[in-house]
């Protein structure tokens, strides 16, 4: 009866995993609302008109003064975890922009957020394991471990957001640069092609045309074309994406060829690609060893050794 799994045991996993959604949902609200910069980019595209004959600038200002009120909350119990240095405070910075949390305050609030959920779990761990168990080995170690889940949770949330991100730009970036091809080669410049491919994809590919279309309005606002591709860079996360602001900003500092640079590019992402599927595809065999011996192997051996094993047992016991 000791082993048996009751619903004490569960529940504690299901409130963690509720709290942790609850996280990521309060995370992905963060991430939908527009910066100024955004909200500004916005109206120049759909014209002011527009925006104010619907009444949406109103409900868009209504719902950015309660997430600023959210988000002071938060910030306020981010003190205890935040980086001491400004290098560390840097690094968390590039992540949650890898992420898609571009804000200048996406640092407090994640630090606050987590300090947050670091304290809900361990009183959850001691609210369910202490009043029965008391403060003994067994108990501490549940709280332990609550504790664990609190403070290491909301980075491996932020790890696959930013997993998932990089993989969606992965994905969608090879399709992007065949289009800017064409679109230089057919006489644009390079803020009209990334404009186009914005236009084009976002239905598609929207991670890779909402950092295009900051990229094309920073340019817009005057910007260096090497801080913009820089930055481009830096905020994906991607090494692709790294490499291709790399050609770009030196075949616009030594005046060569933007299609030809993008060409190229292009062909070594469709090589990468091949080699990639390649890899998986050679892996495969490997993969499928442990399901073929642990599940097919022996339905295979009960269904051809079955009949065989029914009969010589039968004979044996007629004998």
């Amino acid at each position: 009866m000791e082993n048996v799994i009751t619903l004490r045991d569960v529940a504690p996993l299901i409130v963690a995993g509720g709290i942790i959604g609850a996280i990521w949902v309060f995370l992905s609200a963060i991430s939908s609302r527009n910066s100024r910069a955004e909200k500004r980019l916005e109206r120049f595209q759909k014209g002011p008109q527009a925006v104010e004959a619907t009444g949406e600038h109103a409900e868009a200002r209504s719902r950015y003064e309660h997430m600023q009120q959210l988000l002071e909350k938060a910030t306020a119990f981010s003190k205890p975890l935040m980086p001491k240095t400004e290098l560390e405070q840097n690094q968390l910075r590039v992540k949650l922009a890898n992420a898609g949390f571009r804000s200048e305050k996406a640092v407090s609030v994640y630090t606050g957020i987590k300090f947050i959920f670091l304290i809900a779990m361990v009183l959850l761990g001691l609210a369910l394991f202490v009043p029965g168990r008391g403060f003994n080995f067994g108990s501490l170690k549940w709280v332990a471990l609550f504790a664990a889940i609190g403070m290491w949770g909301p980075d491996l949330l932020l790890w696959y957001l930013i997993r998932k991100r990089k993989q969606q730009i992965f994905l969608t970036l090879p399709d992007a640069l065949d289009l800017m091809v064409v679109c230089v080669e057919s006489g644009l410049g390079l803020d009209a092609a990334m404009r186009k491919v914005c236009e084009e994809m976002k239905s598609h590919a929207p991670v890779l045309c909402e950092e295009l279309a900051i990229a094309n309005f920073q340019l817009q606002m005057g910007r260096p074309r090497r801080d913009v591709l820089h930055d481009l860079g830096v905020r994906t996360g991607v090494d692709d994406v790294k490499s291709l602001a790399a050609i770009l900003i030196q075949a616009d500092r030594f005046g060569s060829s933007v299609a030809q640079a993008l060409r190229v590019q292009s062909d070594s992402m469709r090589t990468r690609r091949k080699q990639i599927a390649e890899e998986k595809a050679a892996k495969t065999a490997v993969t499928l060893i442990f399901p073929l011996v642990l599940f097919i192997f022996p339905g295979i051996f009960v269904v051809l050794v079955g009949p065989a094993a029914i009969q010589i047992s039968t004979h044996l016991l007629n004998k």
